[in-house]
């Protein structure tokens, strides 16, 4: 199915809103404030005080994830009745580790354009801006709050290639660095916190220098973590366990032979042999 998404048909937009500094909101998203109908809200009362600085009256609805199932046939019922309805979290790009995921799916799936606006989102500056390789990264998000759960996903990412990106709470902030380090070892990390705020700083080094300088009790973090695949130490696995990580990874049999007898530098023939005799 084809969206055309400025063919005037009513829909829903993703309106992006500061995540600190209020002059990070673009024109657009000031101009789609002031002409929807009614406004998505994960929170009424810090979007009201966001309209109230920009100056415009608007009603707003509660929308956060304890209520989407139950809101979202009204909403399709607007948007079909000629409504264009705005969503906004409390800070940054809707739906990126915010409520709207289930309204937006619902909508896309009754054939409802969904028309998502540019705009601030915490984990693009941090990344740029912590010196490591942007040019393949997984953004992950919140890891898990109990300590057994964020280990178990922590085990399941540590032999990504790409640079990962991680969302986290002032309050485990301390024991999540701790975790990562166990699990990934000491990579190269960068943690940004209170992005585009007065106070907005960013800790870089390896993740055991970070944690010592760290020791602030404030703030929304977010981290950039070095990828595996600039990890070039192997000597702890045998051939057989180094062709099951890219296995679990995705990758065919013959894709991840080959990519371990580049990782070590030895004849396909040889790791080929290594596996299928232990297998």
């Amino acid at each position: 199915m084809i969206q055309k998404s400025y063919s005037e048909t009513p829909s829903l937009y993703l309106i992006p809103t500061p995540i600190g500094n209020m002059e990070d909101i673009t024109l657009r998203a000031i101009h789609t404030l002031e002409n929807v109908d009614y406004i998505l809200s994960e929170d009424t009362r810090v979007t009201a005080q966001l309209l109230k600085h920009l100056h415009i009256s608007k009603k707003l609805v509660s929308c956060h994830e304890h209520n989407e199932e139950n809101i979202k046939e009204k909403i399709l019922l607007d948007v079909k009745s000629g409504k264009n309805i705005g969503l906004v979290t409390d800070r940054g790009t809707p739906i990126i580790s915010d409520p709207g995921y289930k309204i937006v799916r619902y909508l896309i799936e009754n054939g409802i354009p969904v028309i998502s606006l540019p705009g601030p989102t915490a984990f693009v500056p941090a990344l740029t801006s912590s010196g490591i390789d942007p040019s393949s990264f997984l953004f992950y998000g919140f890891l898990n709050a109990k300590a057994a759960k964020r280990k178990e996903e922590l085990e399941s990412l540590k032999n990504v290639q790409y640079t990962i990106i991680f969302y986290e709470a002032v309050h485990r902030i301390q024991k999540t660095l701790q975790d990562i380090l166990r699990i990934f070892g000491d990579r190269k990390i960068s943690v940004s916190r209170e992005i585009s705020k007065l106070y907005e700083e960013i800790y870089r080094g390896k993740i055991s220098e970070v944690l010592k300088e760290l020791d602030v009790i404030k703030g929304e973090f977010v981290l950039v973590v070095e990828g595996a695949s600039d990890l070039k130490d192997f000597s702890d696995l045998d051939l057989f366990s180094h062709v099951q990580i890219y296995l679990r990874d995705g990758l065919s049999e013959m894709d991840a032979i080959k990519k371990v007898a580049k990782d070590r530098k030895l004849p396909k023939a040889e790791i080929y042999k290594a596996y299928h005799t232990r297998k």
